[in-house]
């Protein structure tokens, strides 16, 4: 490092008030030493690295970067303004300003430069040395680590000590620390399930391990000194990991989210492989949040999947809200409170029709956003934020021409492709800090707009119309059949990506509903909440055939099968799949088959029992459950029966020590 920064580019009296201003007095340093070619255009380049997120840290410390072709070797600059000045840490200013400028083939210096600097700033002394400097050259000294920083010193002994007192204890060896994030398309089960499992076995292992979960919900950033700190990251995930970026350049393990769940010491000791070979990841920046998320050798298939999941990821708490809401005024008010006029115009506070009106137009409303939300996140999976404003305009086409669901899909998938091919294309320095609000959002805009409205659009309308017709015309047999290979879906991979593809399915239906969607929309549900009733049922009957640690995790499955998370099976499949799965595919299809020819009803997209009153033909649809529940149940019952296991001991397959190698499935979602 010692090369890359000298007492030239160090200013122990930056006078500036801003991060722009501080940005340029450090970049001019830069340009006077010939460093920087083209101080506009370097400047565009951090100002939208800058906008990406910001580069402040906890403890006064901010530290703008980029790469950029305006730089001509790895630099580092220096500054230390009198007043703090704002890069949008959490704890306030920064008082320690680092400028790191890597040309834009240098991704490893650059990468290395930062983590490494990083690191160092967690040490209190080094920063503390960095206040207390005088000197530029010998600032540049401590920088490079040409320089050690003052210890603190050590406290006098006291007149009490004698000879007798024992030896200072041995300082405790520093913990191997790992971050880790998970995430799922619904981002509801598997992505608690994974951080837990893996904090749990960072206990047993001794490893220092804070996981980010990404849910549906949103997500607490980790502090950006704990991922500095980190000798390693794991990513348990099955949509794209947000700001991935901030990660870069650290030993990674990346595998798909139920791996987090079923395996999280194998990872633990994968990472820590890793770390001490001294393998880091690719630099940030380098494509696509999905293309970044996945390994060397992943496929287009793979990546289309993550695309397509990224935006059912976001599109659910939109569906729920809205599908529930709806259900509710339907409950209250009747069939006929579609009917009702708007709330706005015409309310009375005594009357339940209004009530009923208010909630059904209130999750019309949420509804509507449904198309453009996927199309949007589809859009956002593939190119990041840029996508966005494409993606949701091309959804809202796909809404304007009737296009649907599947015309959402398009868009989304048009949208994304369209900024992945703008985002190739060389630009002037002067554009690029315009480039992701103005030139990729206009551009990608027009061009989605054109595709939508006059090429793809209306065919897909055409498409759309034919599925709707089919599905308000099932019947018979041919219901009962969907019904089956939906149950078989719903079970096969218990929350994955076959799973999600048939609720997918379901709840597009619910954008145009009609009797057909919504036999189908209930059909899915029951079938998925009857791997972990299943389960539940067969360890209170047969109790023998399982642990302690899967007789525990019984009891949870009972509330999460009730609440239609198919996920509370996994830890049983995951110690014995060959058993378990084609149980509960069993059980899927026979459900799914009995709710189709019940002709039972559902306008929810979630709620399990809880929303049993919204269902059509509710004590039918409560016998197909029922029916799939004891098929499962029996049949996993038979299956280990055969294989000899009694009195608590493991079969082949599944664990034989009281914790097993399943995790404990949390008794909250």
């Amino acid at each position: 490092m010692s090369d890359m920064i000298t007492a030239d580019l160090v200013d122990l009296d930056l006078a500036a008030q801003t991060k722009e201003a501080a940005a340029r007095s450090l970049a001019e340093r830069m340009v006077a030493l010939g460093r920087v070619t083209d101080l506009d255009g370097f400047l565009a380049d951090v100002a939208a690295r800058e906008a990406q997120m910001p580069t402040g840290l906890d403890g006064g410390i901010g530290i703008p970067h980029c790469r950029s072709e305006h730089v001509t070797e790895p630099t580092l600059a220096f500054g230390r303004p009198a007043d703090g000045i704002d890069f949008g840490a959490p704890d306030g200013p920064a008082d320690l300003i680092f400028l790191i400028a890597a040309p834009a083939g240098a991704d490893d210096a650059h990468l290395t430069i930062l983590s490494a600097l990083a690191r160092r700033l967690m040490d209190p002394d080094f920063t503390a040395a960095l206040r207390a400097a005088t000197d530029p050259a010998a600032t540049a000294s401590l920088i490079s680590g040409d320089t050690a920083p003052p210890a603190a010193p050590e406290p006098a002994a006291t007149a009490t000590a004698t000879a007798e007192e024992p030896p200072p204890a041995p300082a405790a060896p520093v913990p191997f620390r790992v971050v880790a994030v998970t995430s799922c398309p619904t981002g509801i089960a598997h992505t608690y399930m994974a951080a837990e499992a893996l904090e749990q076995a960072g206990q047993a292992e001794g490893v220092e391990i804070v996981v980010e979960p990404q849910g549906s919900a949103g997500f607490t950033r980790l502090d950006p000194a704990v991922i500095a700190a980190a000798d390693g990251v794991i990513f348990a995930h099955d949509v794209p990991v947000r700001e991935k970026e901030r990660f870069a350049g650290k030993p990674t393990v990346d595998v798909g989210v139920k791996a987090g769940i079923n395996r999280p010491a194998e990872l633990l000791a994968e990472v820590r492989d890793k770390a001490a070979r001294g393998e880091t990841t690719a630099p940030a920046g380098t494509g696509s949040p999905v293309e970044e998320a996945g390994g060397p050798g992943e496929g287009y298939g793979t990546k289309l999947r993550k695309w397509l999941m990224s935006g059912v990821s976001y599109m659910v708490p939109f569906v729920a809200a809205g599908g529930l809401l709806i259900a509710l005024g339907f409950a209250i008010g009747g069939y006929t409170i579609d009917k009702a006029p708007s709330v706005a115009e015409h309310f009375v506070w005594t009357d339940s029709t209004s009530w009923a009106a208010l909630l059904f137009q209130v999750g019309g409303l949420a509804f509507s956003f449904l198309v453009p939300v996927l199309a949007g996140y589809i859009a956002y999976g593939m190119a990041d934020r840029p996508g966005l404003v494409p993606g949701f305009v091309g959804g809202s086409i796909a809404l304007t021409i009737n296009a649907g669901f599947l015309g959402g899909l398009a868009a989304g998938l048009i949208a994304g492709g369209t900024v992945m091919a703008i985002q190739r294309v060389r630009v002037p320095g002067a554009l690029r800090g315009i480039m992701p609000v103005v030139v990729i959002p206009l551009i990608s805009s027009a061009v989605v707009g054109f595709l939508m409205f006059l090429v793809v659009g209306k065919p897909i309308a055409e498409l759309q119309k034919a599925l709707t017709d089919w599905l308000s015309g099932l019947s018979g047999a041919n219901a009962v059949i969907l019904g089956v290979v939906l149950g078989l879906m719903m079970c096969f991979d218990l929350g994955g990506p076959l799973n999600k593809v048939a609720y997918a399915f379901a709840v597009g239906g619910l954008a145009n509903p009609n009797d057909g969607s919504l036999k189908v929309m209930a059909a899915v549900m029951a079938a998925g909440m009857v791997p972990p009733l299943a389960m539940a049922l067969a360890t209170v009957v047969r109790g023998g055939l399982f642990n302690r640690t899967e007789r525990e995790n019984g009891k949870a499955a009972w509330v999460l099968g009730s609440s239609f998370i198919t996920e509370g099976a996994i830890p049983f499949a995951a110690a014995d799949p060959l058993r378990v799965i084609p149980s509960a595919m069993a059980g899927g299809a026979v459900t799914g088959a009995l709710s189709m020819l019940f002709e039972c009803t559902l306008r929810a997209p979630h709620g399990g029992i809880f929303v049993l009153p919204l269902i059509g033909n509710p004590v039918l649809y409560l016998i197909a459950i029922l029916a799939g529940t004891a098929v499962s149940a029996a049949l996993v019952i038979l299956l280990k029966g055969m294989g000899g296991r009694g009195d608590g001991k493991a079969v082949e397959g599944t664990p034989a020590t009281e914790s097993g190698t399943a995790p404990k499935v949390p008794a909250t979602v």
